[in-house]
Order: C-alpha cells, then sequence, then structure tokens
C-alpha cells in the first residue's frame, strides 16, 4: 500500500471519527433538556403521590411520567393517553388476577397474556400495550399484593405530571432544525468547493476523498429530518409554542431540496472522479460555473446560520441557470454529465430558496 493510499485511509478515519464524535455531542445536547425534564417530572410525581395523596411508595408514579415523556418531543400527548392507560390496564389486571391465582411462573404468563389482551380489545398502539404487560409483570412479579387502586392512582399522577410537562418546551427545538439546515448546506459547500480543485488539477485522490466525504453527509441528513420533524411536533402539542409554526414549517419544507442537492452533488462528484482518473480536462467555464454554484450554497448556508431567509440567492441561482445554458459544448462524456448535474443542482437550489419545481425549470433558456 503506497504512502498516498495510507494518507487517504487516514484522512477518512479521522473524518468519520470526527463527524461521530461532533454528532454525538450534538445529541446530548440535544437531549439534555428532555434528561433533566424526565428527572424532575419522575422526582415531582413521587413527591405529589407520597405527600398529597400519602402513598408509602408510589413507584408507579415515577415510571408513568418518564416513560411518557421519553427523549423524544414527538407525540407527546398520545405517549401520556397510551402509557398512562397502559400502566393502568396492566396494574389493574395483575392486581385482580394475582388476589384469585396467586403468583408464579405460570401466573405471570396468563396475567401478561390478559394484559395485552385488554389493551388489544381497546384498539391500543404498541406502546400501550407493552406498558401493559410490563407493568403487570412488575406488579406479579415484584410488589407486594394488597395495593388497592393506590397504583393506578399513582400511574394517573404520573400521566398528568408528564402531561404538564410536555407542554413547556424551551425553544431549542424550534431553532435545532435551522441550525441543522445550515450545517447541511455548509457542508455541501465545502463539498462542491473540494470537487472543483479536483476538476481543476486533475486529481483523482483528492476526487476520491471528496466522494467518500458527502458518501459520510447522511448522518447529517438524518439529524435534520428528525429535527423538524421535532419541531413541528414542538408547534403542534405546545401552546406555548404554536406561534413559531409558520417558521418551523419553512425549514422543515427545506429538508427535501436539501437532500435532492446532496444525492445531486454525489453523482457530479463521482462524475468529476472518472474525468480525473480518465485524466480529462475540465472546460474552464464549467469550472467557474462550479465556483458560482458554491459561492450560492454558501450564501444559503450563511442565511440560515445567521436566521434570515435564504432567498437573497434566488437573483444569482437565476444567473448561474442562465449561464449554463450558454457554457461551452462538452467534449467528453463526463463533462456532459458534469454540465447537466450542475444544471440539476441550481434546480434544487432554486427550490431551496422557495421556488417551485416549475418555476425553476422555467428559467433555464434553451441551449443553442
Amino acid at each position: 500500500m503506497s504512502p498516498v493510499d495510507l494518507a487517504i485511509i487516514g484522512d477518512r478515519a479521522w473524518q468519520r471519527g470526527r463527524l461521530s464524535l461532533a454528532a454525538r455531542r450534538r445529541r446530548l445536547k440535544a437531549k439534555a433538556w428532555m434528561i433533566g425534564q424526565c428527572g424532575i417530572a419522575a422526582g415531582f410525581a413521587w413527591w405529589i403521590a407520597s405527600q398529597l395523596f400519602g402513598h408509602p411508595s408510589p413507584f408507579f408514579a415515577p415510571v408513568a411520567a418518564v416513560v411518557c415523556l421519553g427523549t423524544s418531543y414527538g407525540q407527546r400527548r398520545r405517549r401520556v393517553a397510551e402509557v398512562t392507560v397502559g400502566v393502568a390496564v396492566g396494574i389493574g389486571v395483575a392486581d385482580l388476577l394475582t388476589g384469585l391465582v396467586g403468583r408464579g411462573s405460570w401466573q405471570i404468563a396468563v396475567v401478561v397474556m390478559l394484559a395485552m389482551a385488554a389493551a388489544v380489545l381497546l384498539d391500543a398502539g404498541v406502546l400501550f400495550i407493552t406498558q401493559a404487560a410490563v407493568q403487570s409483570i412488575i406488579v406479579t412479579g415484584l410488589v407486594v399484593p394488597g395495593g388497592d387502586v393506590s397504583r393506578i392512582v399513582d400511574a394517573l399522577i404520573g400521566g398528568g405530571v408528564a402531561l404538564v410537562a410536555a407542554t413547556v418546551v424551551p425553544g431549542a427545538p424550534l431553532r435545532r432544525p435551522r441550525e441543522a439546515a445550515a450545517r447541511v448546506a455548509w457542508e455541501l459547500a465545502r463539498l462542491l468547493r473540494s470537487a472543483r480543485e479536483s476538476a481543476d488539477e486533475t486529481d483523482a485522490d483528492h476526487a476520491a476523498n471528496t466522494l467518500h466525504r458527502i458518501r459520510e453527509t447522511e448522518t447529517l441528513l438524518s439529524e435534520l429530518r428528525a429535527a423538524a420533524q421535532e419541531g413541528l411536533e414542538v408547534v403542534r402539542s405546545s401552546p406555548f409554542r404554536r406561534g413559531h409554526k409558520d417558521q418551523v414549517r419553512s425549514i422543515a419544507e427545506l429538508v427535501e431540496p436539501l437532500d435532492r442537492a446532496m444525492r445531486t452533488s454525489r453523482v457530479l462528484i463521482r462524475r468529476v472522479l472518472v474525468s480525473a482518473r480518465l485524466d480529462e480536462t475540465m472546460p474552464p467555464d464549467y469550472l467557474r460555473l462550479l465556483d458560482e454554484l458554491t459561492d450560492a450554497t454558501e450564501t444559503i448556508a450563511r442565511e440560515l446560520a445567521e436566521n434570515r431567509s435564504p432567498e437573497v440567492a434566488k437573483a444569482h441561482l437565476v444567473e448561474i441557470a442562465e449561464a449554463t445554458s450558454g457554457a461551452s459544448e462538452p467534449l467528453t462524456l463526463s463533462a456532459a454529465v458534469v454540465l447537466a448535474q450542475m444544471r440539476s443542482l441550481a434546480v434544487d437550489l432554486l427550490e431551496l430558496v422557495g421556488m417551485s419545481y416549475a418555476e425553476a425549470v422555467s428559467v433555464f433558456p434553451p441551449r443553442p
């Protein structure tokens, strides 16, 4: 293995490790509020059940609160309903049957099946059914019998605490979609700049590394999709955040154009690699167009990062689209593919700044 190959492998490993560590840090930062919220809700549910209701060991109150809240803002109200009722069903079935048939392996089997069957008959979701089964196991196997209805009350207390806590949401989930979109746009701009350098210098190794890097961007895109979905769930579930609905929805609408732009660029970079391996020269005006597309992408990323509309890049992108129609005739298959992908990328970016597909396509004059 040559020193160049070792250098490429080392660079790829470093890039992968850097992206992985950064992604984990962002994930922990994103979940910090929810972790704290779950802890506080659990403690508060226990306090209410023990101090206000006088229950000696209200185990099910914090359990219900934590499971209801979880570590995702998505469908919290549905989770609260499913978990609370599921826990109550599981506890009720287990309390009733353990008093009649006692405890043991076959009793647990029967209790679990009956609890799950009751949940299914109630037309419940997966979480509801699972919680009914889990709580019936806990009551049958671990909890001292004779809890009367206090265990069900504890579950309802935990669900109530979770329902109130679910309405309290920080601003971070509303900012996160825009921040994630800006990260994707910045990375796309860096990759396009790198592709341009590879094409200009006919550097196959550099192009191969760039292609590898763009294949690693799926993590960023997944984070963007998750952030957008989470933001939409927040504005739907929290009455205090519904005023941000239009802003969050506008960012969520960027997910698909950004994803398409990244996929289009992947094909473009792959063709730059083929061209470099064949030692072909890319036309100078193609390199200038790639520079212009990179600049426009950087503008979009900057506007997103600064909480402004990326529409400011529209005029520049229209100029680029018009310029592609007057570009020189490609002399190789690779050049033809690169030109076609640059035109496709311009369409993707025009959609990103607010145009419909039909509007974006209409700005391209026919090639002579």
